[in-house]
């Protein structure tokens, strides 16, 4: 949190302009247009009401209670401070000629965008929810190490292509989609930590429950 609390500052004070511009251009410049409606598909998925169920979806798989209130806090306090950037730090977003999303229906009056965008909600939202899933994949007892190995690069590619995509839609500035990343990233791995502490904490329990009684390698015997 320290971490997102820093980089906002240096992104209200407009540090990261120059870095950003280019960016998108470079990105723009050497991806095909050919993906602007997988990338925008994409934009659809990240959005707060499809990326909400999934993670309730989760939630219940995960069977923690406890857990499961404190990720939905934390899943909720995420949002209160994008809110919040968007309204205390200045960051505009990139201008509408950089705009890639392919829209179904296209609305003129809402062609002028002054609103702030940092940090990226898309961003945020993947990263707090891959961060459990990954910490959840490889806590799990029913997967082999190799599958735990594929699912995780499988998030991982998604995540990398769902930020690269708000970058080259326009949507987002890079220091948006790094912000949003950082502060999901680290709401996530919270939350994760309480979904599988009494679990841990169980298996700990366990394991000293069938700790042999021995000492320096030496069995010890009673004598009766």
């Amino acid at each position: 949190m320290f971490v997102f609390i820093l980089f906002s500052f240096f992104v209200h004070g407009s540090h990261f302009s120059s870095i950003d511009f280019n960016t998108t251009i470079r990105l723009q410049d050497h991806i095909s247009s050919r993906f602007d409606y997988a990338f925008s598909a994409l934009s659809d998925i990240g959005k707060v009401e499809i990326m909400t169920i999934f993670l309730l979806v989760t939630l219940i798989f995960a069977r923690k209670l406890v857990g499961g209130i404190v990720t939905i806090v934390s899943y909720g306090v995420f949002h209160l401070i994008e809110i919040y950037g968007k309204f205390f730090v200045s960051h505009k977003p990139p201008p509408e000629f950089m705009l890639r999303t392919k829209r179904i229906i296209d609305f003129p009056q809402f062609t002028v965008r002054l609103e702030n965008s940092y940090p990226s909600g898309h961003a945020g939202r993947t990263l707090f929810i891959s961060t459990i899933l990954i910490i959840l994949i490889f806590q799990s007892k029913r997967l082999s190490k190799s599958a735990k190995i594929i699912l995780t690069a499988l998030i991982i590619c998604f995540d990398i292509t769902m930020l690269v995509s708000r970058i080259y839609l326009g949507e987002h500035w890079m220091s948006d989609v790094i912000g949003g990343a950082v502060l999901g990233g680290s709401l996530g791995f919270l939350s994760a930590g309480f979904l599988i502490g009494k679990s841990s904490k169980s298996a700990v329990s366990t394991q000293k429950t069938q700790r042999p009684n021995n000492f320096f390698g030496f069995r010890l015997v009673r004598d009766h």
